[in-house]
Parts: structure tokens; sequence; C-alpha cells
């Protein structure tokens, strides 16, 4: 662009800083018409005839701005009656302190011709300048020499830069000393080194992007493009977000979001460089895979917000027992990883321990307080295998191990996992197949009335027909269903189908199922109940949902909550294998159990065992003096069946009277009008 003093003129012109002539040559005289005299104290654009005041816009928004203007074309009317075309440009005027003085410029006369090449050629700059103005990106131009002929908004933006900072014809020497002035770049920084990467950037013919930290905090990328003839053209974009968006994609990559722990590939990545540090300096890795237990249970029944604190809650514990070089992962949705260089397997037990140990606490969240059981697998690696992901998988496999123990286990890597591992991805496939495939069946045991012998209810228990190793019982596949999550939609099916069956029976004859507890769980389950009494015509009394303590124990107040309205509803509800947990009589107290059933175990060993025959009288006496009818579960001898009977128990189930039957053969049985004496 021009400076205005370079611009061919016919007259020079200054304003104060209200914008009034404050000067005016005489040679402008002639284009107005008028002496300058009587033009002083006036402003330029007072001058133009009220229809064509909006002609002066372009002058006033650059006044307001305070910006050197050039080319600016606006009409004004002569004494003459006409109306004239002036072609103004200006600058700023400020005193040696940086005050505001006005602006000083030069002017002419335009005849029709010129003002109509002239408004091509403002036409062109306006759009040259409205696009400069619009870049999202900042722009600097060079010519030959190095000086700045054009510069836009957008590139004092990103770098901060005041009104006035930059002046065309400043030497790129110049603005980055103004840069470093104002604190642009960080103290590291030189000026030759700026400009030494400017101009190696130029000679790359604008192929080299210049990336440059500003003290700020943010990012620009910077490229230099020559021009034909002589001088560049640098542009400036703040590539702040780009790199923000990079690097959370980076972490993404590599930590888990919730727990801020390193995820799978990261822990990988952090094995092999453990694996390295043994190499050179000796020692074992140690992989310490942890399951949290009941977590599921925890998430669905308390809210994902629980369960997310109670991770987060765990990650924290892990860090705080971890050492400095340990890496702590999250690899799954409950399943954590610790890795850590040991000197032997005692060591790495011990730890192990301290692990289950830090976690035995309770959490508290929001005044609710939390408990999470843990399963640990350790697998140790001394190098001498040639892939460290082994340990990774080993680990896995020994808390699988450990998970199927039970909550509070921990177990070391053996070789025989591996096969067992095997096995269990067979049986979780087979699982699978059978869902599909329909390959699920549910068997009937006879309840009798021990005074009567006579039938007076079955229970179903769900039985698998594998097509090539037969009847399978519910112990080798409902603990994995329970673990997949499963179990909800076979017992949805067991309850539909059980019910339709027992609709065919007698009236007096009740149906008992068992019910788990992620079942009891589901905020649905009490309309699944429901639906499958209307969908089977079953009377609501004749049904029997068995549920154990542990049920109550993972959801408490909602278990006990959908309970109460399916007794409303006229359903009977029992307590299974009770005296087995801690709770048992406090959860008398809380609800209003139809039946307690007495676990197997006592009952087996009442004939010969004085404490567990006192427990067995206990419990009777108990439901007794509370009005609950008791059960005892797993007779298989008639000395078994005489023990219960003195002791005043009310009805019996087990092998000396009947093994679960199929449906088909449930009908002869009820038939019997003797009812059952021994097993068939």
């Amino acid at each position: 662009m021009d400076d205005p003093v370079d611009i061919p003129a016919d007259w020079f012109w200054e304003t104060g800083a209200d914008h009034r002539l404050t000067y005016l040559s005489p040679q402008g005289e002639a284009t107005f018409g008028r002496p300058a005299a009587e033009l002083l104290g006036l402003t330029l654009d007072g001058l133009a005839a009220a229809d064509d005041a909006a002609e002066w816009n372009p002058y006033r928004e650059a006044c307001t701005a305070r910006h050197v203007f050039h080319g600016i074309v606006c009409p004004y009317s002569h004494p003459d009656g006409g109306r004239r075309w002036l072609r103004i440009g200006g600058e700023p005027r400020l005193s040696p302190d940086g005050a505001w003085l006005g602006y000083r410029g030069v002017g002419s006369a335009m005849a029709d011709d010129t003002r109509a090449n002239q408004a091509r050629l403002i036409e062109q700059n306006r759009r040259f300048d409205a696009a400069l103005e619009n870049m999202s990106q900042g722009l600097c131009m060079f010519d030959p020499e190095q000086r700045l002929v054009v510069f836009n908004t957008r590139y004092c933006e990103i770098f901060g830069l005041p009104p006035g900072a930059l002046r065309i014809g400043m030497t790129q020497r110049e603005i980055i000393e103004v840069l470093f002035a104002l604190g642009c770049y960080p103290a590291e920084t030189t000026v030759e080194g700026l400009q030494a990467s400017a101009q190696a950037s130029i000679r790359a013919g604008g192929t080299l992007a210049v990336h440059r930290d500003l003290a700020n905090g943010r990012f620009v990328s910077i490229t230099h493009r020559p021009m034909a003839g002589g001088g560049w053209v640098a542009t400036f974009e703040d590539v702040t977000q780009r790199k923000e968006d990079e690097a959370r994609i980076a972490y993404l990559a590599r930590y888990d979001t919730l727990t801020d722990l390193a995820n799978r590939n990261a822990s990988y990545e952090a094995a092999c460089g453990l694996a390295d540090t043994v190499r050179r300096q000796g020692g074992i890795l140690a992989s310490f895979a942890l399951s949290l237990r009941r977590f599921k249970l925890i998430n669905d029944t308390r809210g994902p917000p629980i369960g997310d604190s109670l991770l987060q809650g765990v990650a924290v514990r892990l860090r705080a027992m971890a050492s400095g070089r340990d890496t702590v992962a999250r690899i799954g949705g409950d399943e954590f990883l610790v890795l850590r260089i040991v000197e032997d397997e005692a060591e790495a037990l011990t730890f192990g321990q301290s692990l289950m140990t830090g976690l035995q606490e309770p959490f508290t969240f929001g005044g609710e307080s939390v408990s999470v059981g843990l399963s640990v697998g350790i697998a140790l690696w001394d190098g001498c295998e040639p892939e460290i992901g082994i340990v990774l998988k080993n680990a896995s496999m020994a808390m699988d191990h450990a998970k199927a123990e039970g909550a509070g286990s921990l177990r070391l890597f053996a070789a025989e996992m591996d096969e067992r591992a095997r096995e269990r991805r067979i049986l979780e496939r087979d699982i699978d197949e059978a869902l599909v495939q329909e390959q699920f069946e549910v068997h009937y045991q006879p309840v009798l009335d021990i005074a009567s012998r006579g039938i007076t209810g079955l229970e179903a228990l769900v039985r698998w027909r594998h097509p090539i190793k037969g009847l399978i019982g519910p112990g080798v596949f409902i603990p994995v269903m329970e673990e997949s999550g499963l179990i909800v939609l076979l017992g949805k099916w067991v309850l539909e189908q059980a019910c339709r069956d027992a609709a065919g029976w007698p009236d007096d004859v009740s149906i008992a199922v068992n019910v788990s507890a992620m079942q009891l769980c589901q905020g649905d389950f009490a309309e699944t109940v429901l639906s499958a009494l209307a969908a089977s015509a079953l009377p609501p009394q004749r049904l029997e949902l068995e549920i154990t303590e542990s049920v109550l124990i993972d959801d408490g107040e909602g278990g006990l909550a959908t309970l109460h309205r399916l007794r409303r509803a006229g359903i009977r509800i029992s307590m299974d294998d009770f005296g087995t947990g801690y709770s048992s009589i406090s959860y008398l107290r809380q609800f209003p159990f139809d039946k307690i059933k007495i676990d197997q175990s006592f009952v087996r060993d009442a004939p010969r065992s004085a404490d567990a025959l006192a427990i067995v009288r206990a419990i009777i006496g108990l439901g007794q003096s509370l009005g609950i009818r008791t059960l005892a579960e797993g007779i298989e001898t008639e000395e078994q069946l005489a023990v219960i009977r003195a002791e005043g128990c009310g009805e019996a189930q087990g092998f000396l009277f009947s093994a679960a039957r199929p449906a088909t053969e449930i009908d002869a049985m009820l038939s019997r009008p003797k009812g059952l004496t021994r097993a068939a």
C-alpha cells in the first residue's frame, strides 16, 4: 500500500484530535471553491451533501480506528451546485510522547474518467482489504529490501500487538525487536535466532514451516513464501488448539481418562522398559493383575457416579502403594495392573498381599460406604522368555483363577493354568452357543410336607443338555454366566418357563424359582416377574422366589424394596441357604420372609454333629417363633429326615425323595396318591 504522502496530490491537509481541519494548503481552495480560512474548523466529511453522507463512511471508519488510509474517494458539494469527487489519504499524527494529535494527509480532485477508473481500483482494494482482514491467519508482506508493505489485523491479534506498534516500512529485524520488547517470545529466544530461522524458511521456498512457542503459552506456525521480483509473504497461524488436540489424542491413546492411569497400550510399553532394566541390572519383573469383585453389581445398583468414584478411589490407593518406578494401569472396566521389579517370589507375594490389604478399607462417597473385594493374579518374568507379553497374559490367567476362588484370593501363575484358561474359553464359547441353540432345560425337584409326605411344591433347577457332554449341572455354568451377566437372560427364561409349566399343575402345588443378585438389581425385575405371571396365567400365590443372603448384601435397600413390591402382589419370598451368612437373622427383621430353607450342610451333619444339630434346632425354633415355615434342603437319608422331623421342621427336599426331573415326568409324579417315599 502507498504511504499517503507519496500519492500524487493537489493539496495538503491536517486535522486536530477532534478531526476538524487545522490546515489546508492554498491549492485546496480551487478544489473546494472556497477560501481555506472558511474551511478551517470544519470536518472533511461535513463538507458533503446530506445524501452523500454514507459515501464518507470509509473515511470515518479509518479515522475512528486511527489507521493509515489511502485512495479513499468521496463526493463533495461544490458552491456552484455541482458534485465533485475527491481522492484523499492520511496517516495519524502523534506527539513525541505518543499523544494523539489528529491526521495529516493529501488530496486531489478527480476528473470523471479518472473517477471511474479509480472507482474500479478502489473496489478492488476494498475487496483485497476485506479478504486480508477476514483471514484466519496473520499476514505480513515484505519488499526486496525486507521492509514491511502489508500486514493485517489478525497478525497483531496473534502476537497481542497494540495499535501503532507496527508501521509500513519497518524492517523484519525491527518488527522482531518490537515483539521482543513486548515480551512475545520466551527469554531464551534471540532476535538473531528468529531472523536466521525465517531466512532459512524463505530459502526453502515456503516448504519449511517454522514452529514457535510464544511466552503466553500459545504456539504459532509460520510459513515464508518468496515473491517474484523479490520479497516474501509470511503467514502466521495460531495452532495452539491443534497442538492441544494432538496432545489430547496422544494422551487418550496411552491413558485412562477416568483414573488418569496408564492404559493397556501404555502398560505394555512400560513392561518392555522394565524388562530392559531386568536384563541390564537383574531382578524379576512381577506383574500383578487385579480384579475388583462385585464392581458391576455396585455400578448397577448404586449408579455409574458411585462406580466411577470407586474406580478413581482404587486408582488413588494403588498409586499410593506403588513406588516411583512401578507402573499402575487400568486395563479394563474393573481390572487394574501393577508392574514392579522384585528380588524374588516371596517379595512379590508380600506386595500382592499388601495390595489386597490396602483395598480392604471401605470407600466413602458422599456419606455412602462402599466395600469391594479384590482378586490378584501374579506372574513373574526373569528375562528368559523372549516375549514380555507372556508375563502380562500369565498374570491375567492367574487373576482368573483367583476370581474363581472368590474375593480375597491371590494366585501365583502356574503352567497348568494355561490349559485351564483354554478350557474356560471353550466353556464360555459353548455357553454362548447353548443360548442360541436353546440347549438349556428346566428340571423340577419336589418339595414335600414332612407330616403327610405329599408334594406341596417344586423347585425349578436349570440344566444344560450339551450335545457332546450330555446333561451338565448348574455348578459348571452358573458362575461363568454370573461373571458375564448372561445370568440375567437365563434367569428370565427359567422364570418364564417355570411359570408356564406350573400353570398346568394342580392349584395346590407351588413353584419355587431361584433369583440371582444380578437379576434382583435390575430396575425392571419386578415387571419381569409380573409379566411372566400374566403371560402364563399363573396365580401369584403359587410362585415362590428364592434368594440368598448375598443377594441382599449386594443390593440391600434396593433389593428389599423390590421384594416388598412383589410380596404385596401375592408372591411368596423365601431365604435360601439360611445360616451360612453373617446377617441372616438381621434380614428376618427387615423383611417378612414366608419360608426359611436350612442349608444342606447343617442337615447333612445333624445326625452326627451336636453343633450342626444345635444350629438346625435354632433355625427351626426361630421360624416357629416368627411364624415362618422352615424347609430342610439336601435330605438324603431316613436318619436325616428323622432328625429334622423330630425338631419340628415343616418341609423337606432332597435325593431321598427325588432328584430334579424334566417337566415331562412331573405329571406322573404328582398323580401318585400317597406322595413320594423315596427317590425314584
